[in-house]
């Protein structure tokens, strides 16, 4: 019975929408990347979203446990943050999401 439970286990997203200063997408997305490179057990994959033709954007990652992003949350990982927080225009609005449907494409498409 251990193994149909395993089967009904989650993923989880940490989403957060927020806006850059005017110019500092790229510099922001630097930031982005160097955080997510610190990310190890538990991490299974990150999206960072840009509204065409603005400094708008959303990050979604996905974790498969709660215990797992929080876990992630390193010294270094809270010093790059700190590096990219003066960019934004005001704080991000963060939410978590349980993960209840992950479809990908076939490979034929």
């Amino acid at each position: 019975m251990n193994d149909f439970q395993d089967f009904l286990t989650r993923d989880f997203a940490h989403v957060a929408i927020g806006e850059f200063k005017p110019g500092k997408f790229a510099e922001a997305r630097d930031l982005y990347e160097q955080a997510i490179a610190t990310y190890a057990e538990g991490f299974k994959g990150a999206y960072l979203l840009q509204e065409p033709g603005s400094d708008r954007g959303i990050s979604i990652i996905i974790w498969k446990s709660v215990e797992d992003m929080q876990a992630n949350q390193t010294a270094l990982h809270e010093a790059i943050l700190k590096k990219m927080a003066p960019l934004f225009v005001g704080i991000p609005q963060t939410e978590f999401y349980e993960v209840l449907c992950d479809i990908h494409a076939s490979e034929d498409a």
